[in-house]
């Protein structure tokens, strides 16, 4: 099968995006399969060295206020690579402004499309305009109607496109892998480094960014024996620092670095609430970590509340304090809390899920089939 995946973000690029659109590709090559992936030039027109197949750069400018998300350019190179690969399947991950291109350029071509939902950009506009969540379902809706198919990561998003109006929808979560991410990644000398004194080490790990709410981990911050570490970065961090006192900053971290400092961890917090999926509550659960997270979204599906973690209010700094603070006094917990998410997700792997999005194309393939057929 020949795939052209046209993303908005690809490595090395590093958010939720990017990361399913390498996964995907990888899994496609591995099985036999023939893709492309279309993305956004990168600041510095970095190699795809480490690519597991080839990859079209389009023209991109950096989204004003926001410089390490890149927004494609209008270019003919998209149009160019769907033709030259000679796609049987269009992959859109994301679609939103290079993926929109790539939904016109399918239909022009007489190309299946496939699209996978991953941003909520109903709550991003509520985020940073403090309006606009009607328009922006508009602008889902209208993407989205244009898909043969469209793939929800959750059973929250999959409720929400569907209430909204979206044809055509169907489940497809995200792997997680669970060779990488793992308790025996445990690194003691680096908890020393984090927590000279032996504190609970609370970690955050993702953007930071004003839809994050990173700075609801405030009132974890003063615990007594507590320490805050959160890894990642964004335009949020220098607001960040002031606001969480003795937290440590540890920048954009990755692959088995990423890993060890996951499973050093005594309990994860994310605080976002507006997340389709939400990749790294699953790979803190793979590293035997508790999840301290919104009930919202893609937790919902991920942690089971009581058993591998515990649900909060979402923009609750009071429960979120709260909720460390229990596991922060109760080792036995989290030991058995981490243990029973490490269970939950061991299945879920980046394979299991890959071969899942391959029958998603079939069916859109041979439906496609029936319709010229009939």
């Amino acid at each position: 099968m020949r795939v052209v995946i046209v993303t908005e973000s690809f490595p090395p690029d590093v958010n939720g995006v990017a990361h399913c659109a390498l996964q995907t590709a990888r899994h496609l090559v591995e099985r036999g399969h023939d893709p492309v992936v279309v993305a956004p030039a990168t600041a510095g027109d970095e190699p795809d060295a480490g690519a597991p197949c080839p990859v079209v750069r389009v023209p991109s400018l950096p989204l004003p206020g926001y410089p390490q998300v890149r927004v494609a350019l209008p270019s003919r190179r998209l149009t160019a690579a769907i033709a030259a690969h000679r796609a049987d399947v269009v992959h859109l991950a994301s679609p939103f402004v290079l993926g929109v291109r790539g939904m016109a350029a399918a239909a022009r071509s007489g190309l299946p499309a496939v699209a996978v939902y991953q941003t909520d950009l109903a709550g991003y506009a509520r985020t940073y305009m403090g309006a606009g969540e009607a328009a922006a379902w508009r602008r889902i809706r209208s993407v989205h109607a244009a898909a043969d198919l469209t793939l929800a990561p959750s059973g929250a998003a999959l409720r929400d496109l569907r209430e909204h109006g979206v044809p055509r929808v169907r489940l497809w979560p995200r792997g997680v892998d669970t060779v990488r991410f793992r308790p025996g990644a445990r690194d003691e000398r680096l908890r020393r480094a984090l927590a000279p004194n032996g504190e609970t080490v609370i970690g955050y790990v993702g953007r930071l960014a004003p839809e994050k709410q990173v700075e609801l981990l405030a009132g974890a911050c003063v615990l007594p024996g507590v320490r805050v570490v959160v890894v990642g970065d964004g335009p949020s961090r220098p607001g960040l620092e002031q606001a969480l006192p003795g937290a440590v900053f540890l920048g954009r971290r990755t692959g088995d670095e990423l890993a060890r400092i996951f499973a050093s961890l005594d309990v994860f917090v994310h605080t976002g609430p507006f997340e389709t999926f939400c990749q790294t509550v699953q790979e803190a659960m793979a590293s035997g970590v508790p999840v301290v997270a919104p009930a919202a979204g893609g937790p919902l599906d991920l942690v089971a509340h009581g058993r591998t973690g515990i649900l909060v209010p979402p923009r609750d700094a009071a429960a979120v304090r709260d909720a460390v603070c229990s596991l922060a006094a109760d080792p036995g917990l989290r030991a058995a809390y981490g243990t029973a998410g490490r269970a939950m997700v061991e299945g879920r792997t980046w394979a299991a899920v890959g071969d899942q999005l391959i029958g998603h194309y079939a069916d859109v393939l041979a439906g496609r089939r029936t319709a010229v057929a009939a």
